[in-house]
C-alpha cells in the first residue's frame, strides 16, 4: 500500500507536511542536568523543555500559575516554626499548679523572661495564610477542570490538522464541516479552542508563530 499523502493547499506540496499531534509532541522534550543549589550542592534536575511551535499547537490552554502555593508552603512553615517556638521557650503548655514559693530560700529574682504571646499571633496568622493560599489554588485547579471539561472535543479536531513547515500554517483534511484552507496558527488555536467551549481564552493566550517573531 503507498503511503498517504496530505497535499498543502497553500503550497501544493506534501513533503514537509505533518500531522499536528507528532509535532506537538516532537516540540516537547524531558531535559536532565546537573544544577548547584544556593549552598553549593549538586543536584539532578529534570525539566521540559517546550518549542515555541509546540505551545502554538497545543490544544488546550496553560493552566493557571499555582506559584501561589509556595508563598502557602512559607506561610505554612512559619506557622508551625513559631508555634513550636512559643510552646518550648514560653512554656505554654506546662501542666499542673504551680507551687507557692518559700521567698526565704529563693534566690535573687532573676530577670524576667519575654512575653512570647505574640508569637501565638504571628503563628496564627500565618497558618490563615496558608489556609486561604490552599483554597484559593484548589478553587483554580476546580475552575480550570471545569473550563476544559470539553477538551476531547477540542482534541479530535485538534488530531486531524495538518502543518505545513514550508508555509508555517494549519488546515483540515476531511472534517465534515472544515474546508482546506490554510490557518494562521492563531486561527487553528480558535477554530480547536471554540471546539473545547474555551475559544473566548485564544484572544488572551495568543498563538506565537515563531516563523514570524
Amino acid at each position: 500500500m503507498g503511503r498517504t499523502t496530505h497535499t498543502c493547499p497553500g503550497c501544493g506540496r506534501d513533503d514537509r507536511v505533518q500531522a499536528v499531534p507528532a509535532v506537538y509532541l516532537a516540540g516537547r522534550d524531558a531535559v536532565t542536568r546537573r544544577e548547584r543549589d544556593r549552598d553549593g550542592s549538586s543536584r539532578t534536575v529534570t525539566r521540559t523543555v517546550t518549542t515555541g511551535l509546540s505551545d502554538a499547537l497545543a490544544p488546550v490552554p496553560a493552566p493557571p500559575s499555582y506559584a501561589i502555593g509556595c508563598a502557602g508552603l512559607l506561610a505554612a512553615a512559619v506557622a508551625l516554626g513559631t508555634f513550636l517556638g512559643g510552646a518550648l521557650l514560653g512554656k505554654w503548655f506546662q501542666d499542673g499548679p504551680v507551687p507557692e514559693p518559700d521567698f526565704a530560700l529563693l534566690p535573687p529574682e532573676p530577670a524576667q523572661a519575654p512575653d512570647l504571646a505574640f508569637l501565638g499571633w504571628i503563628s496564627a496568622l500565618a497558618f490563615l495564610g496558608a489556609v486561604v493560599v490552599l483554597v484559593v489554588t484548589l478553587r483554580r485547579r476546580a475552575a480550570f477542570a471545569r473550563l476544559t471539561r470539553g477538551r476531547h472535543r477540542a482534541e479530535e479536531l485538534w488530531s486531524r490538522g495538518w502543518y505545513c513547515h514550508r508555509c508555517g500554517t494549519v488546515h483540515f483534511a476531511d472534517v465534515p464541516g472544515e474546508d482546506r484552507t490554510p490557518l494562521s496558527l492563531q486561527r487553528f488555536r480558535e477554530r480547536v479552542w471554540e471546539q473545547g467551549g474555551y475559544g473566548d481564552l485564544a484572544a488572551r493566550q495568543r498563538a506565537v508563530d515563531p516563523m514570524r517573531d
